[in-house]
């Protein structure tokens, strides 16, 4: 019996509702940054973790109800890690009978040998995966590529340039790739990482765990990931709220000459757009924040 099966009526409702709020997160992702058009071929990159399977779940229910016409094919990067169980994926895809390929590149093999021992391999192994994601696309005429990351990566990444680089920068929902051919959408840009583990452990995605290529306790992504859970189980709502802040950024209130002209910034006898009370205090009672929602979104009721 699976565990969806096992559940109680109190627990299946509980399920129903944790679904439909995933589904309906990533339908509002998709229209907010029209992320998947009439004709699209979507090529959903599958790792084996939760959140690819998750993606790749909501994306084949929103293709049966949406309004449009896109195709999905599943493409999944075998690296040769050693221990790498290379039948779950095929075993899988084909019982829900969505196109998939496999593409399979000795990348593990090219890190071991340019990365010495101990040091942090994550950042060339990330170029050559994504390299070779690229070119499949142009090879599948797929005209999106889906990645998997979520609102909680999406923070992390902020945080890590800021503490580490110096720079304001996430991961944005959408993007042209660096070699300008490719559009790379993330259609879970507005899912939580705590609801996606739920989800998937409830549904019972076969994963295929993470840490083949060795186990890097030191990585700074896992210092960052660690000060946001601390905060999240200290201060109920940060996250939500640094995460809205990403969605509503003021430049003339930051400090980038290239994104906002100090220089010419002159004086007016009218009211100034986002001008401010230069000795006031700033309000941040619950009540000056805005947390209305209300938008129009891939109806999934």
């Amino acid at each position: 019996m699976s565990k969806l099966e096992s559940l109680s009526e109190s627990k299946k409702y509980s399920f129903n509702k944790l679904q439909k709020r995933l589904r309906r997160n990533v339908g509002k992702a998709i229209a907010d940054f029209n992320m998947i058009e009439d004709g699209d071929k979507v090529m959903v990159c599958l790792s084996g973790g939760k959140d690819s399977y998750t993606m790749l779940d909501i994306l084949m229910f929103l293709k049966k109800i949406a309004p449009i016409n896109f195709e999905i094919i599943a493409v999944n990067l075998d690296q040769k890690q050693p221990g790498f169980p290379a039948e779950i994926l095929p075993n899988y895809l084909d019982n829900l009978q969505v196109p998939f390929e496999i593409v399979t590149e000795d990348t593990y093999s090219i890190v071991k040998d340019k990365i010495p021992e101990g040091k942090t391999t994550c950042s060339l192994c990330s170029r050559l995966r994504r390299g070779i994601l690229y070119k499949t696309a142009t090879r599948l005429g797929a005209t999106k590529i889906a990645l998997g990351h979520h609102r909680d990566d999406m923070l992390e990444t902020l945080f890590l340039n800021m503490f580490y680089g110096g720079r304001l920068k996430s991961m944005p929902p959408k993007l042209v790739s660096d070699d300008g051919k490719q559009m790379v959408i993330r259609p879970l840009a507005y899912c939580s990482e705590k609801e996606i583990s739920q989800y998937s452990d409830l549904v019972e995605f076969p994963i295929i765990p993470c840490n083949l290529c060795g186990s890097q306790e030191n990585l700074q992504r896992k210092v960052i990931k660690n000060m946001l859970n601390d905060w999240n189980q200290r201060f109920p709502g940060r996250i939500e709220s640094m995460f809205k802040a990403m969605q509503n950024v003021v430049p003339s209130h930051l400090a980038d000459k290239e994104l906002f002209d100090f220089k010419t910034l002159e004086t007016q006898q009218t009211p100034f757009a986002n001008g401010d009370i230069g000795f006031d205090q700033d309000d941040f009672s619950p009540s000056s924040i805005n947390t209305d929602e209300t938008v129009n979104i891939i109806n999934i009721s």
